[in-house]
């Protein structure tokens, strides 16, 4: 199954834009409703390769979501061109969106960035990064889903209806 499947949101009981509540899945469950692209990075901590990820340098105005759940996590307006290969934002969108883990893989010393509603792989955050936040989360495009903000206002408005 491709990123791009619509039926990978459809067949998965957790996927939501406004859900709060934290998932806690086993592997086999993720295994069964996952992409395998999608799943070696969110749940092996896998990284794809740089410059693959069509996101990396998108200039769209909109909000990127967790691909594994759902969950907000930026909003286009805190993207940045960092030259690393991957999608680069300096904030995400609000402090539970994120949560964070020592990495001491491969000797280095950095810091893990997961999906704070299913805690999820998302990539790193690096402490060189721009003003106002000096961060760089640095993030595998593969775990990511994008909404416009176009798209979303059609869906919001149709819904009062």
């Amino acid at each position: 199954m491709d990123i791009k499947d619509p039926a990978q949101k459809e067949n998965n009981p957790v996927y939501s834009h406004t859900d709060p509540v934290p998932v806690n899945m086993t592997d086999e469950q993720w295994k069964k409703i996952l992409p395998r692209n999608i799943y070696d990075v969110a749940r092996n901590k896998g990284t794809e390769r740089p410059w693959t990820s069509p996101y990396e340098s998108s200039k769209e105005v909109g909000t990127y979501y967790c691909a594994v759940c759902g969950n907000p996590l930026f909003r286009s307006d805190t993207k940045f061109e960092s030259g690393c290969g991957w999608p680069s934002f300096y904030e995400p969108v609000s402090k539970g969106s994120i949560i964070y883990a020592a990495d001491h893989t491969y000797g280095m010393d950095r810091t893990e960035a997961m999906c704070g509603r299913c805690k999820s792989h998302l990539g790193h955050v690096f402490n060189d990064g721009p003003p106002p936040t000096g961060l760089r989360y640095c993030i595998n495009g593969v775990v990511l889903d994008f909404e416009k903000a176009q798209d979303a206002e059609k869906k919001y408005n149709a819904g009062k209806k």
